[in-house]
Order: C-alpha cells, then sequence, then structure tokens
C-alpha cells in the first residue's frame, strides 16, 4: 500500500485532553428560547430548576455568555481513562467508493459504554457528588447512556436508576446487563412503578415505549425521592456543553496536520453527538472565521429537523418537564421500534434547533435498510461495527463521497462515530435476514403528535 501522509489514528496526548468546555451559545446570534413553566409560560430560573437538576448543572444549562467553562480536574482524572478518542482516515473507504474526498471519522467507541455518551455520564455523576446526593434518576433509549451513566456512578457511588424504552430493553438484553453489572437498577418504560407510567399505559395498553415516556418516569422518581435528582443524556444545554469535548478534540487533531473540513456530519436524536461534535466549528463560522457545512442525519421514522414544528413542546410524553422550544414531533407521538434506539426522541436540541431555524445546518432523514446497508459496507472496509445511530452519518457521509466521485471535487468529510454495535445484533440479524422494514410516519401521524403541542406563549 502507498504511502500515507496522513496517518490512518490520529492520536492528541492525554496533556492535550482540552481543559476547558466550549459554550456554542456564547456566539450564536439568537440564543436558544428560554425553558419555560408548564403552568405559568414564563421562563425558568435556576431556583424553579433546582428540584430536578443539580445546582452547578443548572448553571451551566441557562448560561449563554461565557465561551469557556473549565473543566474540574477531577472529570479530566476520569477522561484520561480513554481520552483522547482517536481521529480516523477511512483510506479503505475511500478506495471502496472510488471517491477524490477525504473521509475522516471520530471514534467515541473505544470505552466500556461503547459510546460517546461517557464524556457528559462522568461530568454530571461528578457534580451529582459534589452536591451530597444518594443518587440520580435517568432514561435511557439504545442502552448507551443508561450503560454511561451505570458506569459513572459506580465511580462515584452514587445510586443509579434507568428507565429503559421497553422494545429496547428487550431487544438489548445484554445492553441491560451491563447496566446492571455496573449497580444500576433497570426497569423497563413505561411501568406500572409510577403514577405516569400507569397513565400511559392505560391510554396506551401494549405501548412499546419511547424515549419521552421513559424521562417522565425518571423525573417522577428523582422528584419525590430525597437526595435525588434527574439527569439527561441528551437535548440539554449542558450536555451539548459536555460533549464538545469531541469536537475540540476533533479540531485539535485536524489542526495538527493542517486539514480543513468542508462537510460535518452527526447523527440526530436528541443532538448531543452532533452538538458535540460540530460545536466548535460552528462557533468559528458565527464569528466569521471559516465557512463548513453541517448536516444532521436523522432516521426517516422519527424526523423531528426535516418534518417537524419549531414551537414550545414539553421534553416527555408525561407532561411533567419544563417547555422546551425545539423542532418536535409533538411530545405524545411515539415512533416506530426501529433498531437507532438513541434516535427516538420527538424533539431536538434546542441549541441545534435554533441553529437549523437560521440556517446553520442543513438537515435530510434516512430509512434503516439504507442505514444498515452502508454500516455493512463501512465494517467491512474499516473494521469497526458501527452502532445502528452512528450508522446514520455514514450514510449520509458515504452518499457525499460518491456526490464527489461523481463531480470530481475533492472534498474533505468528517463524521461522528459515536459508538460500537456489539450489542446491536438482533438488528443486524434481521437486515441479513431481510425481515428489516422502513417505517415513515404518514401525514395524518405526524398531524396527531402537532395536535398535542401545548398552547403557544405570546412572542
Amino acid at each position: 500500500m502507498e504511502n500515507r501522509a496522513i496517518p490512518y489514528k490520529i492520536y492528541l496526548s492525554e496533556e492535550e485532553i482540552p481543559k476547558s468546555w466550549y459554550n456554542v451559545r456564547a456566539d450564536m446570534k439568537v440564543k436558544p428560547a428560554p425553558m419555560l413553566n408548564p403552568g405559568t409560560l414564563r421562563p425558568m430560573g435556576f431556583d424553579d430548576l433546582r428540584p430536578v437538576f443539580c445546582d452547578d448543572l443548572i448553571a451551566q444549562e441557562l448560561d449563554n455568555e461565557n465561551r469557556f467553562v473549565e473543566i474540574p480536574e477531577a472529570i479530566r482524572n476520569y477522561y484520561r481513562m480513554y481520552r483522547p478518542s482517536p481521529l480516523m482516515r477511512a483510506y479503505r473507504l475511500e478506495e471502496k467508493l472510488k471517491t477524490p474526498a477525504k473521509i475522516y471519522y471520530k471514534f467515541e467507541g473505544s470505552n466500556t459504554s461503547g459510546s460517546h455518551k461517557l464524556n457528559s455520564a462522568i461530568a454530571q455523576a461528578y457534580y451529582a457528588k459534589k452536591q451530597g446526593l444518594r443518587g440520580v434518576t435517568t432514561e435511557t433509549g439504545a442502552g448507551q447512556w443508561g450503560t454511561a451513566l451505570a458506569m459513572s456512578c459506580a465511580y462515584f457511588d452514587l445510586d443509579c436508576k434507568v428507565y429503559m424504552v421497553k422494545c429496547s430493553y428487550e431487544q438489548k438484553p445484554f445492553r441491560r446487563e451491563v447496566m446492571r453489572t455496573y449497580g444500576a437498577t433497570v426497569t423497563p418504560s413505561p411501568s406500572m412503578g409510577t403514577a405516569v407510567g400507569k397513565k400511559i399505559l392505560s391510554e396506551h395498553p401494549g405501548t412499546t415505549g419511547s424515549l419521552g415516556c421513559a424521562i417522565s418516569e425518571a423525573v417522577e422518581v428523582s422528584t419525590t425521592t430525597p437526595g435525588y435528582r434527574y439527569v439527561l443524556g441528551s437535548v440539554l444545554n449542558q450536555v451539548l456543553l459536555h460533549q464538545s469535548v469531541i469536537g475540540l478534540e476533533t479540531k485539535a487533531a485536524l489542526d495538527k496536520y493542517g486539514v480543513k473540513a468542508d462537510i460535518i456530519i452527526g447523527c440526530a436524536g436528541g443532538g448531543s453527538n452532533l452538538g458535540g461534535l460540530i460545536s466548535p466549528f460552528m462557533g468559528e463560522m458565527l464569528r466569521g472565521e471559516a465557512e463548513y457545512r453541517f448536516i444532521a442525519v436523522e432516521p426517516a421514522s422519527c424526523p423531528s429537523l426535516t418534518r417537524g414544528k419549531f414551537a414550545y413542546d414539553f421534553c416527555d410524553t408525561g407532561a411533567v418537564c419544563p417547555l422546551a422550544k425545539m423542532y418536535t414531533l409533538g411530545s405524545g407521538f411515539i415512533p416506530s421500534p426501529s433498531h437507532a434506539g438513541g434516535l427516538r426522541y420527538h424533539g431536538m436540541s434546542p441549541i441545534l434547533s435554533q441553529l437549523y431555524h437560521d440556517g446553520y445546518m442543513e438537515a435530510v432523514s434516512v430509512e434503516q435498510t439504507a442505514v444498515f446497508e452502508a454500516a455493512e459496507e463501512f465494517a467491512r472496509a474499516e473494521g469497526i461495527l458501527p452502532a445502528p445511530e452512528s450508522s446514520h452519518a455514514i450514510r449520509v457521509a458515504m452518499d457525499e463521497a460518491i456526490k464527489c466521485r461523481e463531480s470530481g471535487e475533492e472534498k474533505t468529510i468528517v463524521f461522528g462515530l459515536t459508538g460500537t454495535g456489539y450489542f446491536d445484533m438482533l438488528a443486524y440479524e434481521k437486515y441479513h435476514d431481510g425481515l428489516m422494514t422502513d417505517c415513515i410516519p404518514t401525514d395524518a401521524d405526524l398531524q396527531a403528535g402537532f395536535a398535542g403541542l401545548p398552547s403557544q406563549p405570546a412572542e
């Protein structure tokens, strides 16, 4: 094989782990709209959020001004266990596609949780312990966030209660067992153990659940159990802040070899991975220092950006959480039980929603059969078995590389490979056996979700 000017894996040293997270809100011309009290429709401040979230995390959630937030040394010490993660050059995929494009991917799967979720889980567990809490509650879809939080709670000796979307709980028993190995209690959602779970089950008997359902249960338990707070693995401003470590490392690795990205692609469910990957690059564009093309890739079965409405909505199905202004399908929308469980959320991060609304970002939706076709092709070329969620980004990165082949353009494409797919073999089995189908909601299906949107506040 010919010599390569840039190695397959670009590594940074431990000392090059970012010392501060980057807060993209500081550079946004139009800030994300504030969360609203669902009863009064008034913006929620620090004291309003204290019953649900940890104090330090609320401060990060509400911070629109500070561009950088220092990462505590205790968190950086845990990051050193698996960071910096490698930036990979996809030489073999480029050759297979016969494209002049240069393809890079940031691989976040080299830790036991199997994904990028550990970046925020460690931070949130640290702040919970610092506050003297007994434990935390959360939801999980595919199980990557639940696994990451279970690991982090084990590090800090915290109790961890996880509500796992029912269809994922049944599809991924081994992911559930990893969480239990780290000491977490895992409950399929919706359950009969909470008031909101009972209500959802009475209204939707036999439901496969959703992230919105699981959030409702986790919040109910956290607010009724002394010494507990709720933590979330995506959507929130604080989570995108913590995940900026992905983009900061990616940019540092590219800068090390003088590489300028043209297109940056990430899968999009709630927004943690995409927001973390693009944030420092987006900051450059917002400040007028560089130009990039950003593409959010979501499942056709849950198309919040491409077919949703930009409106205030509940973050959960039980309507117990604050209202957030975001692209949403309605908190009552329950998507089909697709295999990309981590992307089955009805709404999108307020930060990413605002950036998309203002024209800084594109969005596309893709069917899961096309996603698994790309996942298999990528695995055979690059040797990594990707998670279904990550494979949405792979699909569009390959499509863009093929466009370069057809046009002759030599663009540089960067995408996020958020995790591995070793707990997703049931999905791969269904794809290989020809049993996988594409479930795309009709306009009538979406209208039913939109009909449940709360009354919108006056501007």
